[in-house]
């Protein structure tokens, strides 16, 4: 079975960032590597109707339409519903934010096995989900591991 992965919008805005940081470069590589093996089509990427929302308010318009492009190429997409919203407000009460925390309920919903996200906090936050919640950088490891 393929890997499902959810990409948060930090993921898809990383390589917009400054590049000079390290990490930030160490993660957009990571990220690139990501896009290209979903269009390889060695991993599933899901979208979700939190995603197209939060890339329909940037203001950045090539990032708004680069998000949009691989949004397209998502072979999932998850619905917000009342089972992803009341999942929503459990994990907001766990100190996650309120948009984040509509990412992961989605992500949850749609079966994912992977959360990528650049946020540090909600990965911290997301610890002890049945869903892994993980760095890009991370993720490029650990899916080299198991190949």
């Amino acid at each position: 079975m393929m890997t499902k992965v959810y990409l948060d919008t930090s993921i898809y805005n990383r390589p917009f960032d400054d590049q000079t940081q390290p990490k930030i470069f160490l993660e957009t590589q990571a990220v690139i590597l990501i896009l290209q093996m979903v269009e390889a089509k060695l991993i599933e990427l899901v979208n979700s109707s939190v995603l197209e929302y939060e890339n329909s308010r940037n203001s950045v318009l090539v990032n708004q339409q680069t998000m949009k492009r691989y949004l397209q190429i998502a072979t999932i997409k998850q619905e917000v519903n009342e089972t992803t919203r009341e999942r929503a407000q459990e994990l907001e009460k766990q100190g996650v934010k309120a948009i984040d925390a509509l990412h992961v309920a989605c992500a949850e919903a749609s079966k994912s096995d992977y959360f990528i996200t650049c946020d540090k906090r909600l990965i911290n936050r997301c610890r002890g989900l049945t869903l892994q919640v993980i760095n890009p950088t991370d993720f490029i490891l650990e899916i080299e591991d198991d190949n």
